[in-house]
């Protein structure tokens, strides 16, 4: 157990032998990054190898439950695939053909997989919903499945790449998808709960509990006035940020495109009387379900179910997603441009992160270098949630200082390649 004030940063936790270095790593980047509070959890053959949390605020712990955004995407992939492996859900198959409605407004011939890959044409809504439209209960009389229904979609103009994140939207759309197929009629949060976090002993959140709200720390967003000012300062001098000034100049011009062909463009915010990122702290809203970007969960959580997810859905002999299902998920890889370089997502909608030739950009190689191997995907301003099925690696890291420029979360990358060193060394 470690138990070291930095600053005014104290780390705890512990480290098995041979990940001494990831601890290292640890407190390094809590004193001389801008951090808040952080849990990082890594596990290896089932074992928990990585348990370290540091922060400044003595209510925060290892089991604090914080919003980890897109880390999300991939708790509602596993819920889908939940479905296939039932035999009930078919990823080639049209989603009229469990949800005849959506094909209104010519959305009659898209796939399960065309949706599960950001393929939808659905980045973006034309209407901001309501936060108490997004309650469990209201989700089952469809208040938002009838705006979906009579959505159109919309692609990128002149033939652009038809793959485009839908950072929101997607699960709310596979939330509909969802609650049809399955046999009790449960929306993604009630599984999650059910399935997942009951029986293997985690948080996996879809929709707060009211005597759940006190357990969670809220995110900060780092404001654009100290990321500029702060990239103007050499690292000598203490800049709390990994980039310099002309290192996020040429991080924003890579981002142009995406930027200027964007579907999202001019659209109304996704919810009523969002102003930004802290609108996510609040309860009401933490209290529906937004399964792509509202799950509320922990380091600890994550990286036990990414831990289940490299031995193949199953943990300590018990299954949690079976082989069918599991196979089907990281199965038929598809690459296309979606903005923050060349992506690879499966069938069932996880990316697979692999290496970088010569030829790649250096988006490409922010974006896979350091995490070659593994399955998932991660959150606004920093959280992941990846698993390495060929090394059993199961990888959570969450922050609540959030870094909105770090768009590939290259912050948390460091503690995966690190982690990936201690593996090839202790094989050795």
């Amino acid at each position: 157990m470690t138990n070291k004030t930095n600053g005014q940063y104290l780390v705890q936790g512990t480290v098995a032998p041979g990940f001494e270095s990831v601890q290292a790593l640890y407190e390094r980047n809590m004193q001389t990054l801008e951090e808040i509070s952080t849990q990082l959890c890594v596990y290896h053959n089932d074992k928990k190898v990585v348990d370290l949390w540091a922060s400044h605020d003595d209510s925060f712990s290892p089991n604090s439950l914080i919003n980890v955004f897109s880390s999300g995407k991939s708790l509602e992939t596993i819920a889908m695939a939940s479905l296939v492996g039932q035999g009930l859900l078919n990823y080639a198959a049209k989603i009229t053909d469990y949800w005849p409605e959506f094909g209104h407004q010519g959305k009659q011939d898209l796939t399960v997989a065309e949706l599960m890959r950001h393929e939808a044409g659905l980045a973006a809504f034309d209407t901001s919903l309501d936060t108490q439209d997004l309650l469990t209960e209201n989700i089952k009389k469809n208040k938002v499945g009838k705006v979906i229904e009579e959505h159109a979609q919309t692609y990128r103009p002149n033939g652009g790449s038809r793959r485009e994140y839908h950072a929101v939207t997607r699960g709310w759309i596979i939330n509909e998808v969802f609650r049809r197929i399955e046999p009790a009629g449960r929306t993604i949060g009630e599984y999650l709960r059910e399935n997942i976090s009951i029986p293997l002993g985690v948080d996996a959140v879809v929709g707060v509990k009211q005597d759940e709200l006190s357990r969670r720390a809220p995110v900060v967003p780092l404001g654009f006035k100290f990321l500029f000012w702060d990239s103007l300062r050499p690292k000598f001098l203490g800049r709390r940020m990994e980039s310099n000034f002309f290192q996020l100049v040429a991080k924003f011009i890579r981002l142009v495109p995406m930027i200027r062909d964007r579907t999202t463009r001019g659209t109304p915010a996704p919810l009523k009387g969002m102003h930004g990122i802290q609108f996510f702290n609040e309860p009401a809203l933490a209290m529906g379900e937004t399964p792509s970007a509202n799950a509320h969960s922990n380091a600890r959580s994550l990286a036990k179910i990414a831990a289940m997810m490299s031995s193949g859905g199953k943990f300590e002999n018990q299954e949690f997603l079976n082989e069918t299902g599991w196979t089907a998920l990281h199965s038929d890889p598809v690459k296309a441009v979606m903005g923050m370089g060349r992506t690879i997502f499966t069938q069932g909608g996880i990316a697979h992160f692999t290496p970088c030739d010569t030829n790649s950009s250096r988006l490409d190689q922010a974006f896979n270098t350091g995490r070659e191997g593994f399955y998932g995907w991660m959150g606004l301003g920093g959280s992941i949630l990846q698993w390495h099925p060929g090394h059993r690696i199961g990888f959570g890291y969450v922050p609540t200082s959030l870094n909105v420029t770090d768009i590939v979360n290259e912050r948390g990358k460091a503690y995966q390649a690190e982690v990936m060193r201690c593996i090839e060394r202790l094989s050795q």
